[in-house]
């Protein structure tokens, strides 16, 4: 039966709920162009043990997030959260502007993580669960394109706020500029500005159908919101087969359902996936931009402008994701994403160890980021958003996530002693060998999940082979 989608309605809602996304991209990235101010500040600069510390931090705030949020998501809601987190994004913005101390700095981009980890792991599941299967990946990839967009912005910001500085300048003249006292203040302050729109917003927001239905809360509020969305026929179609999903099993995401041989396969697949997005090494090109273009012989203002260069081409090869996810599916833009990414970082490890710089690798870099951005980064999400039960999602969800964000500690961790010991040659030649295993992994483990309704998908993936 065809039905007739409110796409207008589903839209404004899912923006609304995918500014967590703008904000964890401009929280995220907003620290690489403030990076080369705030050390010399600090008084870190040389210290690369510090230096990745400071880096990673956030992540700390991130793990806390993401391992809350399942609990506290499926106790209170989803829309609640994102309300919390709008919050926190606001609290850090103008708390790590105002950092008059390294430890007051560091305690502020931890709260900053907090609200990333609530907003990475519940803006692509609640839109999840408010989007008709024949076009949910390209709805849960809107919350890939606002972490794009918050990082497109951050790097604009940072470059504009910026000034020129001399490519031999002294820590202690960095230090006493613009840049060292001002600059990289006001490059934190801006997030202050989308915090509270998206705090406003989600006031107007309605709660999730499927965590309503799951709280044996009002079913009239649900059939309701379902048949604004597609109607009347589509409200009961999708309520009967919520509550049939509901009915089968527990409703509580105890260990007991988790240790179901289906649920637990699921659970290992989400975190492998989500482990892999990380570890496929293209973060370190956002937050350690600054050393990969410096080694390729730019300037700071040079780097500056190249990085703004490689989120505009982030933002553009998004949008080929989005539209291609539906299309080409899930799994094949997967394989194509790690194999690409594979092969590109064997060139860019041979160009580092033959000492061939400047813009032949920044063509590689831009190559790495189109097909990141149109692969591995926005179906990792819609993946993880879609494949597990309506019964555990929110718990599930928030172990995939805790996992992705402990995978993405240790890489921006590592990246500077890697850099170090191995070199730019032998570091992306090492994330080269675990895209080839993620190929792998993808090839041989993974379902596609296409054109499925949420139920649908959990009873292919559970219930037919428990039967």
């Amino acid at each position: 039966m065809e039905y007739r989608f409110n796409y207008r309605y589903l839209i404004v809602i899912s923006l609304i709920s995918a500014m967590g996304g703008l904000l964890f991209g401009y929280d995220w990235v907003v620290i690489g162009g403030a990076k080369p101010f705030y050390e010399p500040y600090f008084g870190i600069s040389g210290n690369p043990a510090m230096q990745g510390w400071v880096m990673s931090c956030a992540l700390v705030g991130c793990l806390a997030g993401a391992l809350l949020s399942g609990w506290l998501s499926d106790r209170f809601g989803r829309k609640k959260l994102l309300i919390l987190a709008a919050f926190l994004f606001i609290l850090a913005s103008v708390g790590t502007g105002g950092a008059g101390s390294l430890s007051s700095f560091v305690l502020f981009r931890i709260t900053g993580g907090v609200g990333i980890g609530l907003a990475s792991t519940i803006s692509p599941m609640y839109i999840a669960e408010i989007t008709p299967a024949p076009v949910r990946g390209r709805f849960v990839s809107l919350n890939q394109l606002t972490i794009v967009i918050g990082i497109l912005l951050a790097q604009v910001v940072n470059w504009q706020i910026a000034r020129p500085v001399s490519p031999d300048a002294a820590a202690a003249d960095i230090v006493a500029s613009w840049n060292g006292q001002m600059g990289w203040r006001w490059m934190f302050y801006a997030c202050t500005v989308p915090a509270m729109l998206f705090f406003m917003l989600m006031w107007i927001v309605p709660e999730s159908p499927r965590w309503l239905a799951k709280k044996a809360r009002n079913h009239r509020q649900v059939h309701e919101f379902l048949s604004g969305i597609g109607g009347y026929g589509y409200a009961d179609k999708e309520l009967a087969s919520i509550k049939e999903s509901l009915n089968s099993s527990q409703k509580s995401a105890t260990l007991k359902i988790l240790t179901q041989p289906g649920v637990r396969k699921l659970l290992i697949t989400g975190i492998i996936l989500a482990v892999f997005q990380q570890w496929c090494g293209i973060n370190v090109i956002f937050n350690y931009a600054q050393e990969i273009f410096s080694s390729a012989g730019y300037t700071v203002s040079d780097i500056l402008f190249n990085i703004v260069i490689t989120g505009s081409v982030n933002l553009i090869f998004t949008f080929v994701g989005m539209f291609a996810v539906d299309k080409l599916g899930r799994k094949s833009l997967m394989l194509i994403g790690a194999g690409g990414l594979a092969g590109i970082y064997a060139v860019m490890g041979s160009m580092y160890f033959s000492n061939l710089t400047g813009l032949p690798l920044l063509i590689m870099v831009v190559l790495a980021i189109a097909c990141y951005a149109m692969t591995l980064a926005p179906v990792t999400w819609v993946l993880l958003s879609e494949i597990f039960p309506n019964r555990i999602r929110g718990f599930a969800m928030s172990v995939a996530t805790f996992a992705l964000w402990t995978a993405c500690f240790i890489l921006t961790y590592t990246f500077p002693i890697l850099n170090h010991v191995l070199k730019a040659s032998g570091t992306f030649g090492l994330y080269g060998l675990i895209c080839i295993m993620g190929f792998w992994f993808i090839y041989s483990s993974l379902q596609e999940t296409k054109g499925k309704s949420l139920e649908q998908i959990e009873y292919d993936m559970i219930d037919a082979k428990n039967e």
